[in-house]
């Protein structure tokens, strides 16, 4: 249903935060506890690398299941996977974590900033960098934005938590423009869709398949695509710091990042199955709008150092906390450097950066 119009949130510090620290949990996810290691690990110890086909973990990345699937990897696990929570957005998969529903995700890099803001520890195990843009500016039906210089003044959809939102902040500075010469709209999302539709905001970013399932349904009605500059640089595996203290559990993370990897090599080189499994019968685009979607897939790269990650981690905390978001986050404390070169090792040479 449409989202309530008789007021915009303001955006403060206090709504970025709060709205990780509650009690509520994500729509599907139900708390439990985690079972207690006989042993913990320590987090200068080296990784296990012998895994017990009994270990269980939750994970959420439905992409990596479909593309497992079509890679006829997902029987091939060396471990049980007990659930494969479709869940994505930063903030549900925090929640997920918090709840002990969740033990491995994938997400831009902004969640672990997130996570780090709230104290809640966890680490990323895995990177892959995508250096050219995602997200497109979708309109709101009927909105007089033609071009992103079209923006000041207006409304825009601010996902605090999320790649969303970074890439409005980069883009504003790109503009040369201040947070207060727009106005943020704090959402999530998931939100985004009715969002515009409803007009609470004039402009949010998108990515596929939801632009084209977005205009699609608007474009009639004067809703348009405004291409942006700003990248959303990072694509990583993380997992909470309290499963990788499980000897068990961090052999079984370990192990599944080559599969990560595996996974989405296959996407990249058998395109046409890759979007008919996914973008036609799993996000039930046609055919025509699959192809548009599956074009905006960028080849994954799997650097072997970190280095670079981590700056520009830096580069996005700094940002959020210039901007008053959240407190000064120390982005090398968010990445657990013992799993380094594990996709690296894993990715064929020319996947490498």
């Amino acid at each position: 249903m449409p989202l309530p119009l008789h007021s915009t949130p303001v955006l403060t510090r206090r709504t970025f935060l709060g709205a990780l620290t509650g009690t509520a949990v994500a729509a599907g996810l139900g708390g439990c506890s985690r079972d207690e290691p006989t042993t913990r690990l320590a987090a200068a110890a080296p990784l296990p690398t012998g895994v017990d086909a009994n270990t269980a973990l939750s994970i959420s990345i439905h992409i990596s299941q479909k593309q497992l699937e079509g890679a006829g990897l997902l029987d091939k696990l060396p471990f049980r996977v007990k659930d494969w929570p479709n869940l994505s957005a930063g903030p549900d998969i925090i929640q997920g974590f918090r709840a002990h529903s969740i033990d491995l995700s994938s997400n831009a890099g902004v969640p672990p900033i997130q996570a780090r803001a709230i104290n809640y520890d966890a680490k990323i195990v895995a990177v892959q960098t995508v250096p050219t843009p995602t997200y497109t500016f979708a309109t709101a039906p009927g909105s007089s934005i033609s071009s992103l210089s079209d923006l000041k003044g207006k409304k825009i959809a601010f996902s605090q938590g999320q790649a969303q939102g970074v890439v409005v902040l980069r883009t504003l500075a790109e503009l040369g423009l201040k947070n207060h010469d727009v106005t943020l709209v704090p959402l999530t999302s998931n939100q985004f869709f009715t969002a515009l539709q409803s007009r609470q905001v004039d402009a949010a970013p998108l990515w596929e398949p939801n632009l084209t399932k977005y205009l699609n349904q608007f474009a009639g009605d004067g809703a348009r695509a405004i291409a942006m500059h700003a990248v959303d640089y990072l694509t990583i595996l993380w997992s909470p710091v309290e499963v990788l203290r499980d000897p068990a559990k961090a052999a079984a993370v370990r192990a599944f990042i080559p599969f990560w990897v595996r996974g989405t090599v296959w996407a990249w080189e058998n395109r046409a199955a890759w979007t008919d499994l996914y973008f036609v019968k799993d996000q039930q685009l046609s055919p025509a709008d699959a192809q548009r979607a599956a074009a905006s897939t960028p080849r994954p790269t799997d650097p072997r150092s970190w280095d670079k990650a981590i700056a520009w981690e830096q580069e996005t905390a700094d940002l959020l906390a210039a901007g008053g978001f959240i407190p000064k986050v120390k982005a090398a404390d968010l990445f657990d450097r013992r799993f380094e070169t594990v996709a690296a090792d894993a990715a064929p040479a020319s996947y490498r950066e």
